[in-house]
Order: structure tokens, then C-alpha cells, then sequence
């Protein structure tokens, strides 16, 4: 194997031979935000209706189910990340756990085909809501819209980030304004929350939990942070940080955007909408709706900007530790960014924005993430069973967090192929 060491000191930045490597410039407040960013995007802005057809009114009860089973895992995904703060993030630990090389590279590049995949169903969700505003065809609007975020995400990391984390303050008060406008809006409620709380009748619960595969879609994002890692500063201090906080912050707003649109619009109206979070300004002023539906399209564009960070940060890593073709690991001089990398991905993601459905597309990065987080929480296990204490500084979790993350990943992703 080529290239440098993945368990290697994470403050080195340059290579023995003097080749140009990532920059060091995230800080955890910046991680949080790009976390937040991919999270946030179309998971809620797009597929909340598709969510609702499936579970009905007991949809925030799915987006629960989710946040549990996400969260588990990121426990895992924690440890391991302060164990080893490299950019193939999840390739790397499964290469620590069974060290074996076609494991490793298939882990590496199912992780790079979930955010592409997933960037293409958010192309598609972007197209949708510009196409809403211009009238302009959507196939059109998605390529110009992953060109565009491909240039931002060559220009540099600082900048690309920091350009999510303003987008994804934007996100975050239009989940707001969807909230306070849909309980305090002139719209009344059509049912009560009580009747949010469902019976214990299988028919009930089967849709619930199947509906929570399509939920997780929307809380994919947290394990992107992990190919990040040689791009933050002091990594086994910020990745904890902000993994949890990115985890806690969406949860909360998916619960109480989901209870607010469940209450205040009819489930047959978000199954059928392609933009069903802009029914919740129906009866709203004019300008109140076309500012939602701006928010809306920066909202998916970010997360489109954030997959395609994470897929070529995993296709880079891979490369430079000899798994993929060496070209793939060049690396700017000038703005420090794997630039084949990213165009190899904005061109398979452009491919598949015009070649499938977003809920085929969104189901299939939920089956690829829910794969990769079994073997993930595996390879936890393996590594804590061979050693007697871990690395200093290392943040730790019991052996039950990683067992109960495969047993609930793997649950989550039988009842979404039922």
C-alpha cells in the first residue's frame, strides 16, 4: 500500500516528498455547521411528504426512530474518528477493524456513492423548487446547479464551508418560519396532537418503521464530517463537538417541523407535492411564500455543495493511500483542493440526477449509509476486542453502543427492503 499512513500524526499537512496535502482550517463551530449543512438540506425540504405517505400523521414518530438509530452509531463514528482523524473516514476504520483490502475499498466506495447518489436526489429537489420560481425545465436547472456547486467546492475548503455554514443558517430559519408560521399562522389545525401518538397495532408500527428508512435520509450527514478530518483543526477535540451538536440541533427541528406540517396540512396534499414544505404558505402573504421558496432553494443546493466536499475528500483519501488510481489523490497547489477528485464526481452526479426518480435515489443512499454503518460499528468491535486500552485522547464508548448500532442499522435497513 501507497501513500501516507491513515493513522498518522493528524496535525502533519504535507507529505515527506513535499506534495501540496489538505489545509487545516475548520474550526468545530465551522465543523457543526457543515454537519448541519448536508443534514438539514433535502432529508426535510423534499422528501418530509414522501415520509407522511408512508407513515401518515405518525411521521415524526419515524424521524425519532431515525435520530435513535443515527445517533448510536455516531457514538461509534466518534470514537473511531478521534482513533483515527483521516479523510477516507470510514474506509480507514474499516481497514483498522478487519484489515482486509477489498473490505476497505468497498466501504470507501459505497461511502463516495451514498453522497453521490444522495447529491443527485438533491439535484434533482433543487431543479423542483427553481423550476417552481423560473419555469425553467428541472433536468436543466440540476446540471447548472451541480456545476456551479463543483466550482465552489474546488475553490477551497475554508471557503466552500464557510459558504454551507452561512447557507446553513439560512436553512435553519426557513425550519423556523415553517414551524412558527404553520402554530401561529391564520391556518387552523386539522387534528389535535394527541392524535400524533400511535396505537400499539402492528399496521400502525410497520408503516412507521418503514417510513423511518426515508427518515434516515434525512439525517445522513454526520459521517460526511469524518472525511473532513485532516481539514480540521485539533480533530479529537472538534469532531465530538460538533458530530452531537449537529445530531441534536436536527432532530429537534425534523420533530417539530414534521408535527407542524402533519397538523396543518392534509397528508394526501404533502404525499403528492414535490416541494411540500412551501404548502405550509398556502394561505401566507405572497411575499412570505416566494421568500420560503428562495430559502427552499438555497436549502438543497447546500446540501448538493456538502456531498460532493465528501465524496471527493473519500475518493482523495482512498487515492493517497494507493486503494484508487493516484490521480484521483492531485492535489491544487494553488487552492489546496483534490480538483480530480471533485470533477470525477460532479460528472457521475450530473449522470445520475438525469437518470432516476429522487425517491429511488433517496432510498438507495439510505440502503448504501445503513450498510455502511453495520460494518462501521463492526469494525468498532474488533478493534476494541484486540486491544487492551485505547489511545490517549481518545473519546470511548462501551462495547454495547457499536453492538447495538449494527443490531439497530441492521434492523432499520431489513424493514425498509420489506
Amino acid at each position: 500500500m501507497t501513500g501516507s499512513d491513515p493513522f498518522a500524526d493528524p496535525a502533519i499537512t504535507q507529505d515527506p516528498l513535499g506534495s501540496p496535502k489538505l489545509k487545516r482550517a475548520l474550526s468545530w463551530p465551522l465543523l457543526s455547521l457543515y454537519g448541519l449543512g448536508v443534514t438539514l438540506g433535502a432529508g426535510i425540504y423534499v422528501l418530509v411528504g414522501a415520509t407522511a405517505e408512508q407513515a401518515g400523521i405518525y411521521a415524526p414518530i419515524s424521524f425519532l426512530i431515525a435520530a435513535a438509530v443515527v445517533g448510536i452509531t455516531a457514538l461509534s463514528y466518534i470514537e473511531l474518528a478521534t482513533r483515527y482523524p483521516v479523510s477516507s473516514g470510514a474506509a480507514a476504520y474499516v481497514e483498522a477493524g478487519f484489515r482486509t483490502p477489498w473490505l476497505t475499498i468497498s466501504i470507501g466506495l459505497l461511502i463516495a456513492l451514498s453522497g453521490i447518489v444522495s447529491a443527485s436526489a438533491v439535484a434533482i429537489g433543487a431543479g423542483g423548487y427553481i423550476g417552481g420560481l423560473t419555469g425553467l425545465p428541472v433536468p436543466l436547472l440540476a446540471i447548472m446547479t451541480v456545476l456551479v456547486m463543483g466550482l465552489l467546492a474546488a475553490w477551497g475548503i475554508k471557503e466552500s464551508v464557510t459558504a454551507a455554514a452561512v447557507i446553513t443558517l439560512i436553512e435553519v430559519a426557513g425550519l423556523l418560519l415553517v414551524i412558527g408560521w404553520s402554530f401561529a399562522g391564520p391556518a387552523p389545525a386539522i387534528l389535535p396532537p394527541v392524535d400524533l401518538l400511535p396505537a400499539f397495532e402492528m399496521a400502525h408500527w410497520f408503516g412507521i418503521f418503514a417510513a423511518s428508512t426515508l427518515a434516515f435520509f434525512a439525517f445522513i450527514g454526520f459521517e460526511d464530517m469524518a472525511s473532513v478530518a485532516e481539514e480540521v483543526k485539533d480533530p479529537r477535540r472538534a469532531y465530538p463537538r460538533a458530530v452531537l451538536v449537529t445530531l441534536f440541533v436536527s432532530s429537534a427541528l425534523y420533530v417539530l417541523t414534521t408535527i407542524a406540517v402533519i397538523m396543518t396540512i392534509p397528508i394526501e396534499a404533502l404525499a403528492g407535492s414535490s416541494s411540500p414544505l412551501l404548502l405550509a404558505f398556502d394561505n401566507a402573504p405572497g411575499i412570505l411564500r416566494d421568500a420560503f421558496g428562495v430559502i427552499a432553494v438555497i436549502a438543497t443546493v447546500n446540501g448538493i455543495l456538502i456531498q460532493i466536499i465528501m465524496a471527493s475528500r473519500m475518493i482523495y483519501g482512498m487515492a493517497d493511500r494507493g486503494y484508487l488510481p493516484r490521480q484521483l489523490a492531485s492535489v491544487s497547489k494553488r487552492t489546496q483542493t483534490p480538483l480530480v477528485a471533485t470533477l470525477a464526481v460532479v460528472l457521475v452526479i450530473i449522470a445520475l440526477s438525469q437518470l432516476f426518480p429522487i425517491e429511488l435515489l433517496a432510498q438507495r443512499t439510505s440502503q448504501i449509509v445503513l450498510v455502511t454503518f453495520v460494518i462501521v460499528n463492526i469494525s468498532l468491535l474488533r478493534v476494541k476486542r484486540r486491544e487492551d486500552r485505547a489511545p490517549r485522547q481518545c473519546f470511548v464508548v462501551p462495547a454495547v453502543v457499536p453492538l447495538a448500532g449494527a443490531i439497530a442499522c441492521g434492523s432499520l435497513l431489513v424493514f425498509g427492503l420489506l
